[in-house]
């Protein structure tokens, strides 16, 4: 098991800075294996006894893996100098985290959004070779009809040129304007474009499903909750599978 220097291990189990762990340790509140310990640079294991004021504390995580319904106007970043993003909303909980969403969706869609920490997990996972599939409910101005369905199918050409990779779409309502979407790429309003080319607008566009994960139905609008590590498992998995 990692070893790690006490204070680290206090500011990233506690939330709390540097300073405020050195006072927690001057002032004789931290006892390590039932001995109290002042000094910050003893080094100490998950499997060792941390208490703190009498109450015991637990090794944080590595890393954070959050599942977050993203609600309309959010802005998937980091950070944003004018609107609110989606790490503004799970970011109180974890004050000293480098949270990133590990892909995107617009301002104005909404749904499933993957928060992290780990820098290699999102890379594996947004990796042109390694898209994970990710599943849409679309609302569309005009019907799906059978050229879509086929153009999809064998891979949409962008107005620019660009050819996508194969994709699946299928109508959820007998009017047509309502449709399921699943692609394992992420260009730039991607399923936009896509269906632009067949002159279709898109009103509306929610992702339910990561990399064989759904959204929890439970969680509303800006609502969140951690990833189970069988979760994250299934989305590393999916990762792994190469398109062609």
């Amino acid at each position: 098991m990692e070893m790690v220097r006490l204070d680290k291990f206090l500011t990233q189990a506690l939330a709390i800075t540097r300073s405020q762990a050195k006072e927690l340790l001057s002032k004789g509140r931290v006892v390590v294996d039932g001995v109290v310990c002042k000094k910050g640079d003893t080094k100490v294991s998950p499997a060792q006894e941390v208490t703190v004021n009498g109450k015991g504390v637990t090794a944080a995580a590595e890393y954070v893996y959050l599942m977050l319904n993203k609600p309309e106007g959010i802005v998937s970043a980091s950070r944003d100098p004018r609107d609110k993003t989606v790490v503004d909303l799970v970011a109180e909980q974890f004050p000293r985290r480098e949270l990133f969403p590990a892909g995107r969706l617009d301002k104005t869609s909404t749904g499933f959004v993957l928060i992290t920490d780990d820098g290699a997990f999102a890379h594996e996972i947004l990796h042109p070779k390694h898209h994970v599939p990710k599943t849409y409910v679309v609302g569309i101005d005009t019907p799906l009809t059978a050229e879509m369905i086929q153009g999809f199918e064998t891979g949409v050409i962008l107005a620019d040129g660009q050819t996508m990779e194969p994709a699946s779409v299928k109508a959820l309502s007998e009017d047509g304007f309502l449709v399921r979407v699943q692609l394992r790429q992420g260009v730039y309003h991607q399923i936009k474009r896509m269906f632009g080319v067949y002159g279709v607008g898109v009103n509306t566009l929610h992702r339910e499903d990561i990399g064989g994960i759904a959204l929890d139905k439970n969680l509303a609008p800006g609502e969140w909750r951690p990833l189970t590590e069988r979760e994250v498992q299934i989305i590393r998995k999916a990762a792994q599978k190469k398109m062609p």
